[in-house]
């Protein structure tokens, strides 16, 4: 029984062409016996075939032997090859297949090659992004396993992978298992071989729509970032409104207030007492001068004077100069930016360096300011004790500062460990 089914394997097209062959002369003699010899007895006429008998049994064999042969041909592929095509039938329809199957053409792939190669299971795989992702398996639930760069020769379980390319582009591979003791045979390989070879446009359509899927969620995601963060932007100009307003009104507005009642009492006793009018006046002087003191420090929280004037290492130097643990501040641009980026560069550095002077613990802390492929790159790193990112240690401070930076195109990463933190924010020179 094994030598039989191993003939069958290797010798495929002449065992299933000699059944066609045996059926069509069987076919051939039964048309003739029944119409000439058994027409002849109901005609009474057996001596000899009667001509036009003979002519009716030629005219219903030429009419019959596309029909017959069709249909002998199908009765040998099946038992020839069991319940599956023969491989040059699997691979001479394998491009109607996948044209037809607009769905999902990785799953008709998968089966095309499992049914033609008799494997166990076969699976697609694309390189999406130079990352390997596993397409389709046929059939479903067939066991998974890493992504293979190897060739045509068989692993020790019997597994085969072969490479699919265009234009000299790997865009994937194919890959099968074969069934125990049932190696491929040189017919089936070389159906293996022509599949990955047709296979290289199915591919590349595969692997573009599966780039654009992957496209779409990435941008459908940055897109619910962008709108969480732009909400958080408003909310955060809401409540400094509200602190600015507070704050005028308990601080500057408080001085001006007083000022102005003064210099109403001073103008009331410059007629009738000169000397007490000239005193009240004096005193303004340093009313006057606290009132400027007070608007002085609500702007550095808008605008800071210092960044409009120098950019952002002087600002940040000046910022930090009277901070308990030493910050170094190193300046590497070569230009200056636009104001709505070093504004926003300047408070991501900030509120890094405050979070390092309030909960790291660190000793030092160094700011390192540069330009990069027309980027700024500004990194804030300490030699503190770190943080659990996805824990609470960072409080809102992460949030604002990705948001400060989201709003002018750029990004910050994140690096720590228990030997210190690295806040990096990278954004183009030009606001978006």
């Amino acid at each position: 029984m094994t030598a039989l089914v191993a003939q069958r394997r290797l010798h495929p097209d002449r065992v299933g062409s000699a059944l066609v062959v045996v059926g069509l002369l069987v076919f051939v003699a039964v048309v003739y016996v029944v119409v000439v010899l058994g027409g002849g007895v109901l005609i009474g006429h057996t001596s000899s075939p009667d001509t036009r008998l003979s002519i009716l049994a030629t005219l219903l064999v030429a009419l019959g032997l596309g029909p017959v042969q069709s249909a002998l041909q199908k009765r040998a592929r099946r038992l020839v090859a069991g319940e599956r095509e023969l491989p040059y039938d699997v691979l001479s329809g394998f491009s109607a297949s996948v044209t037809r199957s607009h769905e999902d053409v990785p799953a008709t792939m998968a089966r095309v090659l499992a049914e033609g190669t008799g494997a166990a299971w076969a699976q697609v795989w694309l390189l999406v992004g130079d990352a390997p992702v596993l397409a389709a398996t046929w059939p479903e639930g067939a066991e998974d396993g890493p992504y293979v760069s190897g060739g045509t020769d068989p692993t020790p379980d019997g597994q085969r992978t072969l490479l699919v390319r265009l234009a000299g582009e790997t865009l994937g591979a194919l890959r099968i298992q074969e069934r125990p003791h049932q190696p491929l045979t040189p017919v089936e390989r070389r159906l293996f071989d022509g599949l990955a070879t047709q296979a290289g446009h199915v591919l590349q359509g595969a692997r573009l729509r599966a780039e654009l899927a992957a496209r779409v969620e990435e941008l459908s995601v940055r897109s619910e970032e962008l709108r969480s963060s732009r909400g958080r932007i408003v909310e955060a100009q809401d409540a400094e409104r509200r602190r600015l307003e507070r704050d005028i009104h308990d601080g500057a507005q408080q001085h001006l207030v007083a000022l102005a009642v003064n210099l109403r009492l001073a103008q009331s006793l410059s007629e009738t007492a000169p000397e007490a009018a000239a005193k009240v006046v004096a005193d303004q002087v340093d009313a006057t001068e606290l009132a400027i003191e007070t608007l002085v420090d609500l702007s550095r929280g808008i605008y800071p004077g210092a960044l409009s004037d120098g950019g952002i290492g002087p600002a940040l130097a000046t910022a930090t100069a009277a901070a308990t643990t030493p910050v170094e501040v190193r300046d590497e641009t070569h230009e200056r930016y636009d104001p709505e980026v070093e504004l926003a560069v300047y408070f991501c550095c900030l509120e890094a360096i405050q979070n390092a002077l309030k909960h790291a613990g660190a000793s030092h802390i160094r700011v390192t300011l540069g330009d990069d492929d027309g980027h700024l790159v500004a990194a804030v790193a300490d030699d503190g004790t770190g943080f659990d990112i996805d824990g609470t240690a960072g409080g809102s401070g992460l949030v604002n500062m990705q948001d400060r930076l989201d709003a002018v195109g750029g990004s910050v990463t994140i690096e720590t460990s228990s030997e210190g933190t690295r806040v990096t924010a990278h954004v183009e020179r030009s606001a978006p």
